[in-house]
């Protein structure tokens, strides 16, 4: 058998997405963006919607996404993605419009701007990269921190007399009425790939057909934050991520 008959469109298995560009990937080894990246890129390029989608990038890791998926991108100041996205879909209400952001961006500086347009029902979806850390800046405690975690800043672990508790914005957001679909889902492994795509390209779908905002809530690993291998930050994940933050949907109506 030659190469020429491996590469048959029927002996096909996978291939890159068309919307990926050739650009060399900056995350770190095992970082849970580059798997969501390709994701988003698969789900606009299956829904054929690539020209007509706007992309709204933060401040932090997820903000270099613009570099990576070949759509239409603006960039927003820290934390307000949100609202930048509701100015978006309102001047041009026919585009699919969505924010990308970490969870330092949209439940620190960003938590105001999140939860006002979710409770006004913005037509927007928005994928949420939840890691409980300051990935870029050095690995500070963020409002997701977990109780005990050590970070930069909490070297001997958050405690919750001095930090208070996890911020579980999900759950927060999943109350309000303006939210249609919020869900927390994972890419550790390939089951939870494939669930994690059909929560985007439901989220798509909802800002299109108009019933309001969506939230994917990816649950994800940092291992040069939390100082792992990358297989180790998937168990560390897996044992004290997942109990406070459990996957599944959190509302779909």
């Amino acid at each position: 058998m030659n190469i020429q008959d491996i590469i048959k469109p029927e002996n096909l298995v996978y291939k890159k997405p068309t919307l990926l560009n050739d650009t060399t990937m900056h995350y770190c080894p095992g970082c849970s963006h580059g798997v969501v990246h390709k994701l988003v890129a698969e789900v606009l390029e299956e829904m054929g919607y690539a020209d007509k989608t706007i992309g709204i990038a933060p401040v932090g890791c997820a903000v270099f996404a613009y570099r990576y998926i070949d759509i239409d991108w603006q960039e927003a100041a820290h934390g307000r993605a949100p609202a930048l996205a509701t100015a978006i879909k309102r001047l041009m209400p026919e585009k699919l419009v969505f924010t990308y952001q970490g969870d330092g961006d949209l439940a620190a500086i960003g938590t105001a701007e999140t939860i006002h347009a979710a409770n006004r029902g913005e037509n927007i979806a928005i994928i949420f990269i939840n890691n409980g850390i300051y990935g870029m800046t050095g690995g500070q405690m963020a409002p997701t921190t977990l109780p005990g975690m050590k970070t930069a800043t909490s070297p001997q672990g958050r405690t919750v007399e001095m930090n208070g508790y996890p911020l579980k914005i999900g759950n927060l957001l999943a109350q309000l009425d303006g939210t249609c679909y919020v869900t927390r889902q994972a890419v550790h492994k390939p089951a939870n790939v494939r669930k994690t795509k059909a929560a985007i390209k439901k989220a798509f779908q909802n800002s299109l057909d108009g019933k309001g905002t969506s939230i994917v809530e990816v649950v994800s690993t940092c291992n040069s934050g939390w100082k792992l291998s990358p297989a180790k930050s998937n168990e560390w994940m897996e044992e004290n991520m997942f109990p406070m933050y459990p996957l599944g949907d959190l509302k779909n109506e």
